[in-house]
């Protein structure tokens, strides 16, 4: 039993130290309808500029004395895009759209070549000839004399029954 424990014990050790550390922040920045305010900031504080490190300061003291251009700055250093530009709508329906109707034409040009290169010619009993000659036999040998077609046609008066 000792032995047990002591095996299950080294796996889940040398599992957790394979997994790498990850800190809570790491996690890609994405701008979503769903979670419009995510938990890191759109540009990382290492990545910030001489100015923009400036602005922060200006960021913990009194916000009046921001400009409007200070406010905007300091929330693109924040957010990607505001809520308004993540709704605007992409024109991504024209690509599918146009996928589409390229997909449809594709398939038209393969069916057309292979109806006119490929496939064999119908078969003779397709003709109208044949088939009329069929009806002819079917009302000859009185097929289906009750409900088919032998009941629909007059054989005295030699017409189909009106």
């Amino acid at each position: 039993m000792a032995s047990l424990m002591r095996l299950s014990v080294r796996r889940v050790a040398s599992s957790v130290s394979r997994t790498p550390k990850r800190n809570f922040h790491d996690k890609l920045y994405a701008d979503r309808l769903d979670y419009p305010a995510p938990n890191c900031r759109f540009v990382q504080e290492a990545e910030l500029s001489a100015e923009m490190q400036a602005l922060k300061v200006k960021e913990r003291g009194d916000w009046k004395a921001l400009t409007q251009a200070d406010k905007k700055e300091l929330y693109r250093m924040s957010f990607n895009k505001t809520y308004s530009e993540m709704r605007a709508p992409t024109g991504e329906w024209k690509y599918v759209i146009g996928g589409v109707c390229i997909a449809i034409a594709v398939s038209g040009v393969i069916y057309g070549f292979q109806k006119a290169y490929i496939s064999p010619p119908l078969p003779h009993t397709m003709s109208d000839e044949w088939q009329e000659a069929q009806l002819r036999y079917q009302i000859a040998i009185r097929n289906g004399p009750v409900t088919g077609i032998a009941s629909q046609w007059d054989y005295e008066k030699n017409e189909w029954k009106k």
